[in-house]
């Protein structure tokens, strides 16, 4: 799952777009399906009622995506698998009403040509190809010979497949170098403060919504000025690159990581309690420290902050992830220090984590 969860969204950036694409994906597949729910009830008495009796479970998965992505662990799976079954679901339906005479054939383009909006160029290509054999497959299925005697109707519904596949995907490649150049920092790769503020909304709706935790770990590298005093802004820009790669290889697909700083760095992670980001946030401090950015002994500092429900504020937690990384800083550096206000309120059980500070370098 983890495989296909990177294949899916490579990158931060490939999943924040996918997230925060919600609000027009919500607002097309409404308007597609209500508009297919018009045509059913328009056409069903000249060609089957098996759309209409199939329509009511394609019209559950639409009304109830956006939960289930919200709740997921991995949402861009939930979006993947949800697309794949209304597809599945039309299939039947155009198998059941005619194959390739079917009205429902060119309507089994609807699921790829939504995925667009979500996903990157790859996989809505793919996408379209399965999409495509499963057009052939129901019509070859239901009526071989007469595909072979006249497959005009499929060439239609694979040409109109082709030319929105094509459309969409040059559409989402300019959006997407657009929004590299809009969101990302050019040094690291990373996600910038720009593409934070809408991704911090649409938490903390989530967390007043579902009573879930959000936690986030501010890690700042110890001693940085001194890198680049000593062997200049060349080679600290690469040892940022290396830091912010360990931060990323450390964390899974739904923990994004942002640069907001010279060589301060956040970790957003929804759905995450505390003791879980503490173990998370001490899995990067070791994961920095033992790569040694640069050929150099360098360490970083964390500090942690979690709450839950629906006070949840994104201002109010980063200034206690902020105040403990400060108490982190003045504790000896290489540490993992917790927020002593929202986090210890929400889980009192919560332990301290941190890191040997003997191996602090001057």
């Amino acid at each position: 799952m983890d495989r296909i969860s990177s294949w899916l969204c490579p990158t931060e950036h490939h999943r924040a777009r996918a997230l925060e694409s919600s609000a027009r994906v919500r607002t097309a597949r409404t308007l597609a399906a209500g508009t297919c729910g018009l045509a059913l009830v328009a056409v069903a008495p000249f060609v089957s009622w098996w759309f209409l009796v199939l329509f009511v479970p394609v019209a559950a998965l639409v009304v109830t995506a956006d939960r289930r992505i919200d709740r997921a662990r991995r949402p861009e799976l939930v979006m993947a698998l949800n697309g794949l079954a209304v597809l599945a679901l039309l299939t039947l339906g155009t198998g059941l009403s005619g194959g390739e005479s079917s009205p429902g054939l060119p309507w089994m383009i609807l699921p790829v040509a939504l995925s667009a909006a979500r996903f990157r160029p790859h996989v809505v290509i793919v996408g379209a190809a399965i999409t495509a054999a499963a057009m052939f497959g129901v019509c070859l299925v239901v009526d071989a010979q007469g595909l072979v005697d006249d497959p005009t109707l499929l060439i239609s519904a694979l040409t109109l497949l082709i030319a929105i596949t094509a459309v969409m995907t040059a559409l989402m490649e300019g959006e997407l170098e657009h929004r590299d150049r809009a969101v990302l920092d050019p040094l690291t790769g990373l996600l910038n403060r720009a593409s934070l503020d809408a991704r911090v909304l649409e938490i903390e709706e989530q967390a007043h919504l579902t009573g879930a935790a959000v936690s986030l770990i501010v890690l700042d590298l110890d001693r940085f000025k001194q890198v680049n005093d000593s062997h200049g802004h060349e080679r600290g820009d690469s040892v940022l690159r290396e830091v912010a790669y360990e931060i990323r290889k450390s964390l899974r697909s739904f923990e994004l990581v942002y640069r907001i700083g010279g060589e301060e760095f956040l970790v957003l992670l929804p759905g995450v309690d505390l003791s879980e980001a503490l173990e998370i946030a001490e899995r990067v401090r070791h994961a920095v420290q033992e790569a040694r950015p640069g050929d150099l002994d360098l360490t970083v500092s964390a500090g942690v902050a979690t709450d839950a429900g629906g006070d949840i504020s994104y201002d109010a937690l980063f200034r206690a992830a902020d105040a403990a990384l400060l108490e982190a800083k003045r504790s000896g550096r290489n540490r993992v220090e917790t927020a002593g206000g929202l986090s210890a309120l929400a889980f009192p059980g919560a332990r301290r984590v941190h890191g040997d500070p003997s191996a602090v370098r001057a």
